[in-house]
This record gives C-alpha cells, sequence and structure tokens, in this order.
C-alpha cells in the first residue's frame, strides 16, 4: 500500500498554478473535463482528484460561473 506524501506531486506545471497532475504513461490525459465535456485534458488521477480543465477552473476562481 503506497502512503500519501503531500511534497510527492508530479504536477503538469510545476511552480504554475494548475493543479493538474502530469501525464505519464500509467497516468495519461486522455479524460474529459466533467464541466466543459473537453476531451482528453485531465488525467485519472486528475479525474479522482475531481479535478476539472484549467480553463474551467480559471474561470470558476474568477466568478465565471
Amino acid at each position: 500500500m503506497n502512503e500519501y506524501d503531500p511534497y510527492d506531486i508530479d504536477f503538469a506545471d510545476p511552480g504554475g498554478k494548475s493543479a493538474l497532475r502530469a501525464a505519464t504513461k500509467d497516468n495519461p490525459r486522455d479524460c474529459p473535463c466533467p464541466t466543459c465535456g473537453a476531451k482528453d485534458v485531465l488525467t485519472r488521477k486528475d479525474v479522482s482528484l475531481g479535478y476539472q480543465c484549467d480553463q474551467c477552473a480559471d474561470r470558476a476562481e474568477a466568478g465565471g460561473w
């Protein structure tokens, strides 16, 4: 069993504002955004964390929804 390590996170844009995880062979960016339906914008880890694509997240944070 793997323990969660908050310091061992592979972000797609380290140091940036995106919380999306990096795409890898085992975690491909092959899932749609649950908000806008854009194809292949999320990884399976992003989906398991309940994330949406960066564009939708930016709109939500700016009060655009």
